[in-house]
């Protein structure tokens, strides 16, 4: 029986294995670096580094919002401009007890929404344009509270520091792999033959460390949706809204002609991943069109989702995804949908299914 302790326990836990893995890393290709290559001081060197991936962790938390604005086109709200949804955010944002976001369209046919800030109080709510066409009212109302969730739970801000560190180990692999490949002297002539050796291990264990770090942020960000998913069915007591309304989005998102960009792992649906979902689906239609009728209808549809899904490769897939698969999404929304109806649902339960 999960709880949303349990979230913050999973998440305190990424950020320590991330860190220590990466403080241990990088305390590594300091002493490599200074004994074979350059030279200089280890703890200077250590101290620079270390000062160095601190502001660039800071520079990304602090800028991040700002990029993110930029690269999604947003158009913030003003008072009154939509009054349906800036009701609906401020009715469900008090009774999540949670400060109202900041609300921003997206000028995007895509129905997707995401939230993304510094803080709680700073939080800003992005819907798509295309989400408001193709979801009807109690869809979107479900979608709002699953975003709501984020904010609730901080996952966001959370998010945003850990990329950072595959982000880096990643830059550090790519540059000593070069280098390695292309060096051919060092400072030390007595070392010159090692040099490149050295560069070349450096970026191997580079590219080791961001696969760890790559594959913890992907977990969290996975957990951190069926806990949204959750919290969403609690808050408005419509599971099988926001079914519905993931299954409109994952397909909405899979026919768009629009190359994935940006932050996937903020959207409520990463359109790559969904994109591969349907592939997947429409690769076996013949076996999953039980009526022969050339259509997948909406239960031959969710029946060929939930073979998917159980299979290894999709499972093994799934490691690397920033979502859970759809399917599993909505197999726990029904979930939670049948216990309300036993009346046992109540606030201490919200994430008893996750």
């Amino acid at each position: 029986m999960a709880s949303l302790t349990q979230l913050k326990l999973a998440m305190a836990t990424s950020i320590f294995l991330a860190s220590f893995i990466f403080s241990l890393f990088m305390v590594g290709i300091i002493f490599l670096l200074q004994y074979y290559v350059f030279g200089f001081d280890l703890w200077l060197g250590l101290l620079l580094t270390l000062g160095g991936i601190g502001l660039f962790i800071l520079f990304q938390y602090l800028i991040g919002p700002a990029v993110v604005a930029a690269t999604a086109r947003l158009n913030y709200l003003k008072p009154g401009e939509n009054q349906w949804l800036e009701s609906t955010v401020k009715e469900l944002a008090e009774k999540s007890g949670v400060p109202m976001p900041r609300l921003a369209l997206v000028p995007d046919q895509t129905p997707n929404a995401f939230v993304f800030g510094t803080s709680a109080k700073s939080a800003t709510l992005a819907v798509h344009e295309g989400l408001l066409r193709t979801l009807n009212k109690d869809e979107i109302r479900a979608v709002i509270a699953h975003e709501l969730g984020h904010v609730r739970h901080r996952d966001f801000i959370v998010m945003t520091v850990l990329s950072a560190l595959p982000l880096i180990a990643y830059m550090i692999a790519q540059f000593a792999m070069r280098a390695g490949m292309y060096s051919s002297y060092s400072r030390r002539r007595d070392r010159e033959g090692n040099a490149g050796a050295v560069l070349l291990l450096i970026g191997v264990v580079s590219f080791i460390v961001y696969l760890i770090t790559f594959l913890s942020v992907r977990w969290l960000s996975r957990l951190r949706e069926h806990y949204a998913d959750a919290y969403s069915a609690y808050l408005t007591g419509s599971p099988r809204s926001l079914a519905s309304g993931l299954a409109k989005i994952t397909y909405g998102l899979s026919i768009s002609p629009k190359a994935p960009e940006g932050a996937r792992a903020f959207y409520i649906g990463d359109p790559a991943q969904a994109k591969q979902e349907i592939r997947e689906i429409m690769e076996s239609k013949s076996e999953y069109d039980l009526d022969r009728d050339g259509v997948l209808d909406e239960r031959e549809l969710e029946l060929a989702m939930e073979r998917e899904a159980k299979s290894v490769w999709v499972t093994m897939n799934s490691w690397f995804a920033t979502h859970p698969p759809t399917f599993k999404r909505i197999l726990l929304l029904r979930e939670i949908e049948q216990e309300m109806a036993t009346g046992k649902y109540t606030a201490d339960r919200v994430y008893a299914r996750v």
